[in-house]
């Protein structure tokens, strides 16, 4: 499997909520950091378990991913019945088909309002 494919693997068996099969995906010496939040999440099992216990509700639809050899970017929307749309762009490094590197940005429409300095320059 190629990296493009892991990528797309990992995001279609979280959807499945298929965590053997996902955490499959990932290396065992895998480190993922969320800058927003300023999260660092070492190891398989500590990132499927974020995974697995975020409140059920949300679907992911992937919008792009985008490889250039072992590096991948991912675009998805993830959809929550309670809380509304989040948006995920993921960087990936992936090595013999598992994800051993991520950083991701998640954010959500009207998340942090727009500074007033831009409004000349909006549409």
């Amino acid at each position: 499997m190629g990296p493009k494919e892991a990528v797309a693997a990992w995001w279609e068996r979280v959807e499945a909520r298929d965590w053997a099969a996902a955490c499959a995906l990932l290396a065992a010496d895998l480190v993922v950091d969320w800058p927003v939040t300023g999260e660092r999440f070492v190891g398989p099992d500590n990132f499927i378990a974020v995974q697995r216990e975020y409140p059920e509700g949300w679907s992911i639809q992937i919008r792009e991913i985008l490889a250039d050899g072992d590096r991948v970017v991912s675009h998805v929307d993830v959809p929550h019945v309670e809380t509304g749309l989040s948006h995920a762009l993921s960087l990936w490094t992936v090595r013999d088909g598992q994800l051993t590197t991520g950083v991701e940005y998640w954010t959500a429409p009207g998340m942090e309002a727009a500074p007033e300095w831009r409004r000349p320059y909006r549409s």
